[in-house]
Formats: structure tokens, sequence, C-alpha cells
């Protein structure tokens, strides 16, 4: 139960941090800024690595939780428990801001701000950058070591930077779904909740491939 708890608080902070920074920008008229909001989801996802990553593996994501699982790091038993535990702390995150700032919209919901393609491989492509540091960095399914919550937290943080004013940079089905559902903006959810999955697949695969050039030299 403790790797289910880790996950609940995880995803919790994530959210809760990230969409939060989302929120107060909208209600406060753009005082945290989109670079601010950007910090915040890689700083956060950063220093949970650190605080719960030797528990649950930090994966915060159902995305990367798929990729550990078939990349053969990560048990298919523990897939649904971790998508549970990763669900209740989005959603539980989302009500939370929802009744600290009733007067917010979007609650830091991800809507494309162009075609809805665009967002779509924007998303896929930003997802498999994610995903491929992630099992690059970490040790089996765990997200450990000093450097790992450096590296995710870094890439998590430019990609919000440089394409979150596009599609958001969600890279994460629940961080997305939680805000839709709460806030009644379900426009485009497809995008958020198929892209990353597409991206972390991908980059698994790259994975495998890398990691069979270096067997074979």
């Amino acid at each position: 139960m403790k790797k289910y708890l880790a996950e609940t608080i995880g995803t919790f902070a994530l959210v809760f941090c990230g969409t939060g920074a989302m929120t107060i920008n909208e209600v406060t008229g753009g005082s945290v800024t989109h670079l601010g909001i950007a910090l915040t989801f890689g700083m956060i996802v950063m220093g949970m690595i650190y605080a719960l990553g030797d528990i649950s593996g930090a994966h915060f994501n159902p995305a990367v939780t798929l990729g550990f699982t078939l990349a053969g790091k990560f048990p298919l038993k523990e897939i649904l428990p971790y998508f549970m535990s990763q669900a209740i702390g989005a959603f539980a995150a989302s009500v939370i801001l929802k009744y600290l700032f009733p007067t917010s919209i979007n609650l830091g919901v991800t809507i494309p701000s162009g075609p809805d393609m665009q967002s779509f491989w924007l998303e896929i492509i930003l997802t498999y950058f994610l995903m491929l540091v992630i099992i690059r960095v970490s040790h089996g399914s765990k997200e450990t070591g000093m450097m790992a919550g450096i590296a995710i937290g870094s890439i998590i943080a430019l990609e919000a930077a440089f394409a979150g004013p596009i599609c958001g940079a969600s890279m994460n089905p629940f961080r997305s779904l939680a805000p839709a559902v709460i806030s009644g903006h379900l426009t485009s959810i497809w995008i958020y909740l198929t892209a990353p999955c597409i991206g972390s697949i991908l980059a698994v695969l790259t994975h495998k491939l890398l990691a069979s050039e270096k067997i074979n030299q």
C-alpha cells in the first residue's frame, strides 16, 4: 500500500502545484507567467521524485507506468492499482483547486490553441522525449539517483516552456483529464488521453533498439 499511497501523493502534488500555478495565473491576471508555470511543473516533479522515487518509482503518470510495463521493467499486475492511485491523486487535486478558486473557469485544463492534430503530434513527440529520458536515467522502474530527478524535472520544464502555449504540454492523461472533468471543459480531451500513451510506446521501442545496439557492440 505504501507504493500506491506514494503514487497518489505524488500525482496530487503534480496536479495541485502545476495546474494550481495555471489557475492562480488565470485568477490573478498573469502574475505567475508562462515561464513560472513551466518551472512549477518541472520542479514539483523533481521534488517528488527525490521524496518518493525509492518507494513507488515516482511514475505519477499512467503513460510512464504503461511505458515501464511494456519495457518489462514493471509488473503487469501492478498497472491497474497504479492507474487508480494516480487518478485519485489527480482528481483530488482538481476538486480542491475548484473549492479554493471557484471563480476559475479552466482550472489548468489543457486545450489546444491551434488545430487538434497539431497538438496531437506535439503531445506524442513531447511524451516521447520525456519517456525516453525517464527510461534511460532510471534504475528498473525506479526513478532514483542524484541525476534522475534533475534530468526528468528539467525535460518537463523545458517542454512546457516552449510547447505549453500551443498544446499545453500535458504528457500525462490524468493531469489533463482531472481538470477537464471538474471544470467541464472536455474539448479535445481525446488528444491528451491517447497521444501521451503513443509517445511513451515509441520511446520504449527506441530504448529497446538502443539497448540491443549496445549489446551487439
